[in-house]
């Protein structure tokens, strides 16, 4: 099944199956009810984001870090592997907050599950 990406803010479609927030910090203006799961340890460290957004550090750091964040993090690697078993059965739209999808953690969260799920199917 895919795994999907959306703003937090874009109104749930039929299509989104599982909706799950991976934002650490809760988005301003969110109904509990847009959303089927939160998984903060899957957003990105505070002090990462700072440095991406104040321009400290590239987009590809961001990337390698934010990668090495969700592995070095037993929660985060465990619910890592919860989802890419679930996409196999399931649709999930991971939600954020950030306008520039492609600059987005979320954006990064997805390939993650991609290839674990390419991963343990090859086990």
């Amino acid at each position: 099944m895919p795994v999907k990406t959306k703003r937090v803010y874009e109104p749930p479609s039929p299509g989104d199956g599982t909706r799950i927030l991976v934002m650490r910090f809760y988005p301003r203006g969110v109904k509990r009810d847009q959303f089927h799961e939160w998984h903060k340890e899957l957003g990105t460290a505070p002090e990462l984001i700072k440095a991406w957004k104040a321009g400290r550090i590239t987009w590809d750091e961001f990337a390698r870090r934010y990668e090495a964040q969700i592995l070095a993090d037993p929660q985060a690697s465990a619910t890592l592997n919860e989802l890419a078993q679930r996409a196999k059965r399931e649709t999930l739209t991971l939600l954020c907050s950030c306008q520039d999808e492609d600059h987005c953690h979320r954006t990064l969260l997805k390939a993650m599950i991609e290839r674990q799920m390419k991963a343990s199917g090859k086990k």
